[in-house]
């Protein structure tokens, strides 16, 4: 039988969410501990690859097993189990053939700012002291929906069958002190939203102007975008799927 996971991390300690050797990751993580109390190797497919150090508010991955008598508590002791900057919400029965990654129709990041030195912000958030243009910044965003080709944007020899992304949301907004990046679509390149915000900072900074976006965009190349953020500020928000993924029985 398959089954979901929903849980969350703060990727400090991590190299990332996949699996590597001499590298302590996500997955390698939340396998061993499944693993050791379900006394079975048990392998587990996430929702997508975060990199070294980027956190994650709201993940999935699946893994196959027996049927379980007490889902919850299995929840319950995998929280025992797992160190503290990994939390898992909940665990559920699926269809047979979902996946977590591939049945994933929408997935929501955010890219945290502040702009004064605070001590509690340090693991949480890049530091920006210069003065933000919020309005260039968000024209410049909006035109990201008006594309579709996102290779400038693409870490440099990524293996893809498409650099084509679905933007359905890109915006700056306040919250308390934060300022707060939040961008949704179907599919992300890898270093994508880290290479946007170093863009669209570069825009608020007054290194360029807001209609760049577009040039940089059609050039497809990753020289003409800023600069890739700090992985430190970045957080995957959301993972969307349809509704009609979760086992008939288990709604």
């Amino acid at each position: 039988m398959r089954y979901f996971i929903r849980f969350s991390y703060f990727g400090k300690a991590y190299h990332g969410w996949q699996k590597q050797p001499n590298a302590t990751t996500v997955q390698e993580t939340l396998e061993n501990a499944l693993s050791t109390l379900l006394r079975h190797p048990i392998e587990v497919v996430g929702a997508g690859r975060t990199d070294t150090g980027v956190h994650a508010k709201e993940m999935f991955a699946h893994f196959d097993f027996e049927a379980l008598a007490d889902i919850q508590d299995l929840a319950h002791r995998l929280n025992a189990f797992l160190p503290e900057d990994i939390a898992v919400q909940d665990i559920f029965k699926v269809k047979p053939d979902a996946h977590a990654r591939f049945d994933a129709i929408e997935r929501t990041y955010e890219y945290w700012v502040v702009q004064h030195k605070n001590p509690f912000h340090w693991d949480f958030a890049h530091l920006v002291r210069q003065d933000l243009n919020l309005d260039h910044m968000n024209k410049a965003a909006s035109l990201l929906m008006e594309h579709s080709d996102f290779e400038c944007f693409s870490k440099s020899n990524t293996d893809v069958k498409t650099f084509n992304c679905e933007v359905r949301g890109a915006f700056w907004k306040w919250e308390g002190e934060r300022l707060v990046f939040t961008i949704t679509a179907d599919r992300f390149l890898r270093n994508m939203v880290r290479a946007i915000v170093g863009t669209l900072l570069d825009i608020g900074t007054g290194k360029m102007e807001p209609n760049i976006m577009k040039e940089i965009i059609a050039s497809k190349s990753r020289s003409e975008a800023g600069v890739s953020v700090p992985a430190k500020g970045l957080y995957l928000t959301k993972v969307l799927y349809p509704k009609e993924l979760v086992d008939e029985q288990e709604r």
